[in-house]
């Protein structure tokens, strides 16, 4: 199970598709900024989405980890 769950991340990761992760203020700022800033504007919203992402995931291998032991 853990490989098919390292496999399906990395995959993801490797072949995902640009992201479109703005709301309907964001893509009126952008489509006003141009095409580069609005590039840049769209990564940062995706990495601040993923960071919650990322801290939660850690904390719940670390309870998965810590479970197993005991």
């Amino acid at each position: 199970m853990k490989w098919v769950s390292l496999f399906l991340i990395v995959a993801l990761l490797c072949f995902g598709t640009e992201v479109f992760a703005q709301c309907s203020l964001c893509t009126k700022t952008a489509a006003q900024l141009g095409e580069k800033p609005a590039k840049g504007l769209n990564s940062g919203i995706v990495y601040l989405m993923l960071t919650p992402f990322i801290i939660v995931g850690i904390l719940v291998y670390r309870w998965m980890k810590g479970r197993q032991e005991v």
